[in-house]
This record gives structure tokens, sequence and C-alpha cells, in this order.
């Protein structure tokens, strides 16, 4: 991700990080039921990636018990203070980082959770590729939004676009380019989830 993009992201959620919270305060028991589809088991590496506020970390941390590992990783400090601030470093280990560019060596996670990650991504092949290859074959990869593509287009005023990376036709290509086989798909006014595998090398 060039300076630019860094900053653009650093600027929008730093000016929103301390309010964050308090806009989706009813989001919790989504995040969870996500979390619970991804499919994690006691002692596995999972990532939360562009993490923000650590919304998902307790229910990641639930899922990989006590000798799991749980990352965190976000561009924007501001952030991260914040996830600090609501407790959440209790359940896992938030960082600065960009998740275009990990600090992390290749096939070292069971899985990756990322909640509104895709949208933020100035390449979104780029950013997965980089998914995929922090994941170890056979691992698992959840893209998530507690609101669906048509509920959130409309909370801006707007309706879906077919350009979106979310919508389907464009996810699957994306996904498979990347390493990834898309394995479900939900998108819903209620929520958005897709949920892929990555594939073996080779």
């Amino acid at each position: 991700m060039d300076d630019d993009a860094h900053a653009h992201i650093r600027e929008f959620f730093a000016t929103r990080a301390d309010g964050w919270d308090d806009r989706f305060p009813d989001d919790g028991s989504a995040y969870a039921a996500a979390v619970a589809e991804l499919g994690l088991h006691e002692g596995d590496a999972v990532l939360d990636a562009g993490c923000g506020t650590g919304r998902a970390l307790p229910a990641l941390r639930n899922a990989v018990g006590p000798t799991g590992t749980v990352l965190g990783a976000d561009l924007t400090p501001e952030m991260l203070r914040a996830a600090v601030r609501a407790g959440r470093d209790r359940y896992g280990l938030p960082a600065v980082a960009d998740v275009a560019r990990l600090p992390l060596r290749g096939a070292a996670l069971d899985a990756v959770f990322a909640a509104g990650l895709i949208s933020h991504l100035p390449d979104a092949g780029s950013g997965l590729r980089e998914l995929a290859r922090v994941v170890r074959p056979g691992g698992r990869l959840a893209l998530f939004h507690p609101l669906g593509r048509a509920a959130l287009a409309a909370r801006h005023g707007r309706t879906p676009s077919p350009d979106d990376p979310r919508a389907e036709p464009r996810l699957r290509p994306l996904l498979a380019g990347a390493g990834w086989e898309l394995t479900a798909y939900t998108d819903e006014d209620t929520r958005f989830l897709a949920l892929a595998v990555r594939r073996p090398a080779g």
C-alpha cells in the first residue's frame, strides 16, 4: 500500500476512533456468530486483519482458547488505543501493521478474520494474496460486515455497485487469483459473510 493510501486510511479512521464503538453498540453478537462460522479450534493461531477497536478479539479468543494465538493488525494507532481503552488487548495482541505487508512468516496462521477490510484495500487482490501467504494450506478466511451490501449502501444513500469487490461475481475470482477458494457467501441485510479456504500451494 502506498504512502498516500496509508495516510488517507489513517486520517479517515483516526478522526472517528473515539466514538467508533458508540456508533455500533449492538454488533457483538453478529461478530461472535461470524467467528463461530470460521471453524476455529482450541490452540489455533488467528489474525484479526484490520482489527480497528478490536471488537472481534473477545470472540476469537473464546474460539481458540487460552492456548491459541490471537493477533490484531490495523494501520491506525488511534483505533488500537481505543481497543486498549476498551480492555480488548486482554484477548489478543493488537499491533500497528499494514495487512498488505504483514510482519509474519508464511503459513504462520490457521485463519484470518477481516471485518469491513476489503472495501478499504486499495488493491483487493494484492491484500488477499498477502493474507493467503500467512495462512497455512487448508486454513480459513472470513470476510465479514454486520450489514449486507444493500443495507450498507442504503445507509450512505446509494445502491450496491457491481464493481464492489464484495459482490460475489467479483469476489470469487479475486479470491481464486489470490490462492483462496470461496466456500460460502451470505449477503443479507443483517450481515455480509464470505468464507474461503486456503488452497494448497503449487
